[in-house]
């Protein structure tokens, strides 16, 4: 069975020559979400067997470093082209209805780890009742739900704060500088005015009014995605080994299944669409 090309191999080739384009950045995407696949498997298998704290958890630390491997990328192509982040072609359709600043909403992990929690409390609910510890997410203490309650407040303000940032940032699409240049544009289109000089003198305009409008989505960005690993190694400090390997687990199949199913509904689509064209001739 071939093996998949590493992430970092596929993040060295692409970076190789400063290549940071979207569809340069979609080929590392595929090669981390071959390997998230195959640290799911891995995650079930330490699950199963219920092998030792020690072994869990180192498990753990090499599939927080995945995230972070993601992250650290990811900001690197946001410097040469932010744009792409936000709306990411590799992305299903069904995927990007749902995403938060170019990733998924921080306060939605909490979402996961309650909803995990309670399938697991019912499927075990006999022998927690006879006061046999589970050792998964449906085991919470009163002291981890009272750190994951503090944990979610916070995320939920800091998410908030980023979310207004953005609007913010959003707002200066219509602010005095591009509704005068927009303005100045038109009129000469419509008089159909402007010699190769005067053209590229208001591309450079047109540049250098776009520019911090394109530093200040990057700085969200990076803002956004500081919150989801934070929130994500947060939440996996609080559970024990055990429960971290089920939360990581429940987080690796909810993203590798809705992106297979958001993938596939486009091909769906796209298939529909190409035979409505056909019959259509």
């Amino acid at each position: 069975m071939s093996v998949p090309p590493s992430s970092a191999l596929c993040l060295s080739q692409a970076t190789e020559h400063s290549n940071f384009e979207g569809e340069s950045f979609h080929k590392f995407f595929d090669c981390w979400l071959a390997e998230q696949n195959q640290h799911l498997n891995d995650l079930i298998e330490a699950e199963s067997s219920q092998v030792p704290n020690e072994r869990a958890q180192a498990l753990i630390d090499r599939v927080l470093e995945h995230y972070e491997s993601y992250y650290k990328a990811k900001s690197r192509w946001a410097k040469h082209d932010v744009l792409a982040m936000l709306s990411p072609s590799w992305r299903s359709s069904l995927e990007e209805a749902f995403l938060w600043i170019g990733g998924w909403r921080p306060s939605m992990a909490f979402h996961l780890l309650y909803s995990k929690s309670s399938l697991q409390f019912e499927a075990r609910l006999n022998e927690l009742i006879q006061g046999i510890r589970t050792c998964d997410m449906g085991d919470l203490s009163a002291a981890q739900l009272t750190q994951l309650d503090d944990m979610q407040r916070r995320t939920i303000g800091e998410e908030r704060g980023i979310t207004d940032m953005m609007a913010k940032q959003q707002e200066t699409v219509a602010d005095a500088p591009m509704v005068k240049l927009s303005q100045v544009v038109s009129e000469m289109i419509r008089a159909n005015e402007g010699g190769e000089g005067e053209n590229k003198e208001l591309e450079d305009k047109i540049e250098s009014t776009l520019e911090p409008k394109v530093e200040g989505l990057e700085k969200v960005l990076q803002k956004a995605d500081d919150l989801r690993l934070r929130t994500l190694q947060g939440i996996v400090h609080i559970l024990s080994p055990q429960q971290a390997i089920h939360f990581l687990i429940a987080a690796a199949e909810l993203h590798l299944r809705l992106h297979e199913w958001g993938k596939k509904k486009d091909e769906r689509r796209a298939n529909e669409d190409n035979s409505t064209h056909n019959s259509s001739r």
